[in-house]
């Protein structure tokens, strides 16, 4: 193993250790890790370095002194993964390895904007603390601040604690798809409904400025006062590729390659027409949060579910939901890998589900053809006529 590399793991176990974070997986699968965090905790006045382990939708706790730490990352970067980040009071770095074995280390000197007292790192470290987020408390962030999110010293302004949250959530599922963007060229996205924006600014900021990515962003919205808006702050911010145009998602045509399509609330079928351009433009990833699906609501007709659907409110979330499982059942027959997941998001309903996709172009025929097929027959089943299946078949 790499000296350069073994001295940096010893360095940094010494003390003032933030986070370390092993991503980029050699092996594909549920049964392979896909991303490693290990991070400081004190339990009974002992330091100790809780490792987490997420593999497929599992996640395992472990907690190891500081040597034996040392000996299971050296492991971890030998034989599963390629990318190691590591986070310290005084430096930052990151470790890269080639397809051919070759270990590059970059060691940066930062001065954390917070830094923190003996007393705060203890309780940083203690093993009920709260919950690591990825823009943390004490780090001043220009978007959060006139979000009213944060105070000009970095403290989250109560009020405002369910935005940060839902803000790290996003990034959380976008620090997940990373081993699929291209690294050494430029990341295309397109943010559709971008609204507001504090997500895309969080996404570009996230990218940009903390994994150094060269990005580009596109929101797109209907609003013009809101768009000019966004642009002035991107200005502002400095943020040269977060450009917002206003148009709508129908109509919309990229020039370019787009690697991500991003949909947050995009109203009824607006997200539809969102999924077929991200699909038709072959994109890499796709994150929907689908909002007021109310087309299979108005269509759906079945006998059997009759008991069922003659409550309001009970078929209103039936229709929902069903909307959203066709939709991802439908990604998957493009030859997507398709996940429902849970998105925190206080302003429109309590949670809110995620539609995350990521294009397996060695996925299996046979199973592509199995959901499209599952997709047909249950629009047949309730006699609806959902707009992405007609538009995919179009």
């Amino acid at each position: 193993m790499n000296e350069q590399f073994k001295a940096l793991l010893q360095d940094i176990v010494d003390g003032g250790l933030y986070q370390i974070v092993l991503s980029n997986p050699r092996k594909k699968g549920d049964s392979f890790a896909h991303k490693v965090k290990i991070r400081p905790v004190m339990i009974k006045e002992n330091l100790l370095f809780q490792e987490t382990v997420y593999q497929g939708t599992k996640v395992f706790h472990n907690n190891y002194e500081a040597g034996p730490m040392i000996d299971r990352i050296e492991a971890w970067m030998k034989q599963e993964f390629r990318q190691c980040e590591a986070e310290h009071k005084t430096n930052r770095a990151v470790v890269l390895v080639s397809k051919k074995g070759k270990m590059t280390v970059n060691r940066k000197q930062t001065e954390h904007p917070a830094a923190r007292t003996e007393e705060e790192q203890k309780m940083q470290m203690s093993h009920n603390r709260a919950k690591h987020y990825i823009l943390e408390e004490g780090r001043p962030v220009p978007f959060l601040i006139d979000l009213g999110v944060q105070t000009k010293d970095g403290k989250i302004v109560h009020s405002r604690y369910d935005k940060f949250r839902q803000i790290n959530r996003f990034l959380e599922f976008i620090e997940d798809i990373l081993p699929t963007l291209p690294k050494e060229e430029t990341v295309r996205i397109l943010d559709f409904g971008c609204g507001k924006s504090y997500l895309t600014f969080a996404m570009y900021y996230y990218l940009h400025d903390l994994k150094g990515y060269d990005v580009e962003i596109t929101g797109l919205d209907l609003k013009e006062d809101v768009i000019a808006q966004c642009n002035l702050l991107g200005r502002k911010y400095g943020y040269e590729k977060l450009t917002f145009l206003k148009g709508d998602i129908a109509d919309y045509e990229m020039r370019d390659r787009v690697d991500m399509v991003v949909t947050l609330h995009a109203c009824d079928t607006a997200t539809d027409f969102a999924l077929a351009k991200a699909v038709k433009w072959n994109v890499k990833v796709i994150l929907s949060v689908p909002c007021c699906q109310h087309e299979v609501n108005r269509q759906i007709c079945n006998k059997e579910l009759a008991s069922v659907l003659r409550y309001g409110i009970i078929k209103e979330r039936m229709s929902a939901l069903i909307t959203d499982a066709l939709r991802a059942g439908l990604l998957e027959a493009e030859g997507y890998e398709t996940n429902i997941l849970e998105f925190i998001d206080m302003e429109h309903t309590p949670k809110n589900l995620l539609i995350r996709a990521v294009k397996r172009p060695d996925m299996d025929a046979e199973k592509r053809q199995c959901r499209r097929e599952e997709a047909n027959r249950l629009a047949e089943h309730l006699q609806i006529e959902p707009t992405l299946l007609r538009l995919l078949q179009d």
